[in-house]
C-alpha cells in the first residue's frame, strides 16, 4: 500500500510549508501528500512547491480544493452565477498546478453546497448547476476528478451527502475522468458501512482516492485509524488489497494534542499490523468466509484474527 498524509497536521505549529514538508520527508512508511488549493500556495509557488517534494523524497497524490470567504453560500450551486463561475476558475488553476507538480488527481469536496432549512433552495436547479459545474471542470482537463462526499459540516445538509448521490452525481454528469474520494468517518456520520462502498467502487474501477481516519460517527472526529472501527477498517483494507487498489491512503486524521509525527507514525504502524493480519489470515480465505453468509464463521475468523 502506498501511503499519504495530511498537511495541516504539521502546521499547527509552524506554518512554514517547506518544514512541514522536511518533517514529512522524514517519516518512514510516508511517500506521497495530499495539499490544498489555494491554501497551500499562498507563500510559494507551483514550481517551488515541486523542488520542496522532490527535496524531501515525496510525491504529490493529489489536490484538494478549499473553497473559502465569497463561496460560504455555495460554491457550484451558488445563486450568483459569477461566483458559481469563480469556484469552476478555481478548479481550472488547481488543475493546472496538479499537473505542474505531476499530481494524480483533483479532489472536490463542496461543503458549503447544501441548505440549513426547509424552502431554502430549488434543489433540482441547484443540482443540475452543480453538475454543470463538474462536466465543465472534467472538460478542462485530462486529471482523474473525485468527488468528495460529507453528510453535514459545513451545512447542516449536504447537497451531496452519501455514497448515493455521489454516484447519482457521476452518473448525472457522465465523464470518464469523475469517481469518487471515500472518506472513512464521512461515511461513519452517514451510517454507512465503509466495505459496501470500497468494494463496490472498486469493482467499477470509480474509487479515485481513499481516505481513512477513525471517529465515533456524530462528527468528524478525524481520529487515528483503527482506534475505535478495527473490524470496519480490516474490512476496507480486505478490499483495498483483493482489488489491488493502486491509489495513496490518504490519513485524514486531526492530532490536535498529539505530535504530528508521532501521530502519523502511529498510523502507519497501524495500517501495516492491518495488512499483515489480512496476509496472514488470507485474501482468498475470507472470501470464502464471506461467501459463506454465517454470521458465526464470521465470529470465528475474527477470533482467529486475534491470535
Amino acid at each position: 500500500m502506498k501511503y499519504a498524509t495530511r498537511v495541516n497536521s504539521f502546521l499547527r505549529t509552524d506554518k512554514d510549508l517547506k518544514n512541514a514538508l522536511y518533517e514529512i520527508g522524514q517519516i518512514d512508511g510516508v511517500d506521497y501528500i495530499d495539499l490544498n488549493y489555494p491554501e497551500h500556495f499562498q507563500e510559494y509557488t507551483a514550481d517551488e512547491v515541486k523542488e520542496m517534494l522532490a527535496a524531501n523524497g515525496l510525491k504529490c497524490n493529489g489536490i484538494n480544493l478549499r473553497f473559502r470567504d465569497k463561496f460560504l453560500n455555495g460554491e457550484f450551486g451558488n445563486k450568483d452565477i459569477e461566483i458559481s463561475e469563480d469556484a469552476v476558475q478555481l478548479c481550472r488553476e488547481a488543475a493546472d498546478v496538479c499537473k505542474v507538480l505531476e499530481g494524480d488527481q483533483m479532489i472536490i469536496w463542496l461543503g458549503f453546497d447544501g441548505f440549513d432549512y426547509s424552502f431554502q433552495i430549488d434543489y433540482v436547479k441547484v443540482w443540475s448547476q452543480v453538475a454543470d459545474s463538474f462536466r465543465k471542470v472534467c472538460d478542462y482537463t485530462d486529471l482523474p476528478v473525485s468527488i468528495e462526499y460529507k453528510p453535514y459540516e459545513e451545512r447542516v445538509h449536504c447537497l451531496i451527502d452519501s455514497f448515493g448521490t455521489a454516484m447519482l452525481m457521476v452518473e448525472d454528469i457522465s465523464r470518464d475522468n469523475l469517481g469518487v474520494t471515500l472518506d472513512f468517518c464521512h461515511m461513519l456520520m452517514k451510517k454507512e458501512n465503509p466495505a459496501f462502498a470500497v468494494s463496490w467502487l472498486l469493482e467499477r474501477n470509480k474509487l479515485f482516492n481513499m481516505h481513512m481516519n477513525d471517529g465515533e460517527g456524530s462528527t468528524d472526529d478525524g481520529l487515528m485509524v483503527g482506534t475505535v472501527n478495527l473490524w470496519k477498517t480490516i474490512e476496507v483494507f480486505y478490499y483495498l488489497m483483493k482489488y489491488d487498489f493502486q491509489g495513496a491512503i490518504y490519513f485524514d486524521t486531526f492530532p490536535k494534542r498529539e505530535g504530528a509525527v508521532e501521530e502519523c507514525t502511529a498510523n502507519i504502524r497501524m495500517c501495516h499490523k492491518i495488512e499483515e493480519i489480512i496476509e496472514n489470515y488470507g485474501i482468498e480465505k475470507i472470501g470464502q468466509i464471506i461467501q459463506k453468509n454465517n454470521a458465526v464463521s464470521v465470529s470465528d475468523m475474527l477470533v482467529s484474527m486475534l491470535n
